[in-house]
């Protein structure tokens, strides 16, 4: 200390409520700090606050801060320290004696008052003048508020009166749209309860539908297992008629007679089965249902199939003329490889027109399968004469709906499936069906 700094007596600054408040807030948050760092710093009269939450600190200690903060050089330099380092950018400028007009009064008030710069007092004087001239204009302000508010009081009185007979009259028509919207809710709830009514009386048909589904499951399967003891007696019968036609001549008249009565015996049972199951012709293919069955035999047995390409037209020609055959047709994977330029529904009525054509020349059953996802617009109208038009569903790929009517096709049945898509011609093969390209197709309805 100097010897002019000996003899002149320091300045006494009487800090402002606002900024005295903002003082004892960072050193009650330094405080804290301390606390957990350095607790042997703290002065003796604050240590009994330093393990406070910060807001209870700031309230309860308030007095011994600011008296430490006063008297205590130690105690406020450790402050300046924390506060250099909460506060970096504000802490510098105040220190470089920088004036922050963007900057709280207050907060430069304390910064000045806690770092002691030179010429603090003047900084902490200014920044309590600017205080105290915001707080004068928020005085002048809210008077003239108050001038306003009273001036227009009569005004407001009036209004209110109307907005009063409005919102009666808003409130009438509330009222009035209330009771409607009860009477709805009443008649929403009587409906609610008759739905459910129908609900319980329609899941109970369902229940009965389901016990007798599962009664004609029932006899069904004691009808099929009637039909394999009479397959077994018929194979039996048949074996007996072999013995019969090899034995002598001698006794062939009676031998005769028994194996007449024996299969008379077995065709009467027969047709008093039939007559009891009442079994009728079939009405659908297995296609149309399109339901999980086993895959077996191909059912191309017997037909001379080699030495023929996957395209060649003399191949499908081949594989038509087997008694019984069911085509199936990867449509846009055939219309688009011969004329994919033209419009999909052109594409369509194009190939379905040259397989109602086919279908006529050999009879065979004919499915065209197409891709309901990219269908460009409804179709409305009805499949062409012998070939039956599917589309597959929402959710579902030509491909599946290929594969699913292959597996619906009863145990060596032949299905002939025309696609140039090698994982559709690998899955069909291996549920028994068989695969021919696009191009075979395509051929053969140019040739006629």
């Amino acid at each position: 200390m100097s010897s002019q700094e000996a003899q002149e007596p320091p300045v006494v600054v009487h800090l402002n409520g606002a900024v005295r408040v903002r003082a004892v807030a960072l050193a009650a948050d330094a405080l804290g700090a301390m606390a957990s760092s350095a607790a042997d710093e703290i002065p003796l009269s604050l240590r009994p606050f330093a393990r406070f939450t910060p807001v209870r600190r700031a309230r309860l200690a308030a007095v011994p801060l600011a008296t430490a903060l006063e008297l205590d050089p130690v105690f406020r330099q450790r402050v300046a320290d924390r506060v250099r380092l909460a506060l970096p950018d504000l802490a510098a400028a105040v220190a470089g004696g920088a004036t922050v007009p963007a900057a709280p009064p207050a907060d430069v008030a304390a910064l000045a008052y806690l770092l002691r710069p030179a010429g603090w007092e003047d900084i902490v004087l200014r920044a309590e003048e600017t205080l105290v001239e915001e707080q004068r204009s928020a005085e002048e302000r809210e008077q003239r508020l108050a001038s306003s508010r009273q001036a227009g009081s009569v005004r407001e009185d009036s209004a209110a009166r109307a907005e009063v007979g409005r919102l009666r009259a808003e409130l009438l028509a509330l009222r009035r749209e209330h009771d409607e919207l009860r009477r709805r809710l009443g008649d929403a709830r009587e409906r609610a309860r008759r739905a459910d009514k129908e609900l319980a009386a329609l899941a109970a048909s369902a229940a009965k539908d389901r016990a007798a589904g599962d009664a004609a499951v029932l006899a069904a399967q004691a009808a099929e297992a009637e039909t394999r003891r009479l397959r077994a007696k018929l194979g039996a019968a048949e074996q007996a008629l072999v013995a019969a036609r090899s034995a002598t001549r001698e006794g062939r008249g009676s031998d005769d007679a028994r194996v007449w009565l024996l299969l008379d015996t077995l065709v009467n049972a027969a047709s008093g089965l039939r007559r009891e199951l009442a079994v009728s012709p079939p009405t659908q293919r297995p296609a149309d249902r399109v339901q999980p069955a086993g895959a077996g035999d191909d059912g191309f047995s017997g037909v001379t199939l080699r030495g023929f390409e996957s395209d060649d037209p003399a191949l499908l020609d081949q594989l038509l003329r087997v008694p019984g055959v069911h085509v199936v047709v990867d449509g846009y994977n055939v219309t688009k490889a011969g004329y994919g330029t033209l419009t999909l529904e052109a594409q369509r009525n194009r190939l379905l027109a040259g397989l109602s054509g086919l279908a006529a020349q050999t009879g065979v059953e004919m499915t065209a399968v197409f891709d309901g996802a990219v269908r460009d617009s409804p179709v409305a109208t009805a499949a062409p004469r012998g070939v039956r038009l599917l589309f597959s569903a929402p959710g579902q790929i030509a491909d599946d709906l290929i594969r699913e009517l292959v597996r619906a096709e009863p145990v060596g049945r032949p299905v002939v499936v025309v696609s140039s898509d090698r994982e559709v011609a690998d899955s069909v093969r291996a549920m028994g069906a068989r695969p021919v390209g696009s191009a075979a197709l395509l051929r053969r309805l140019a040739r006629g």
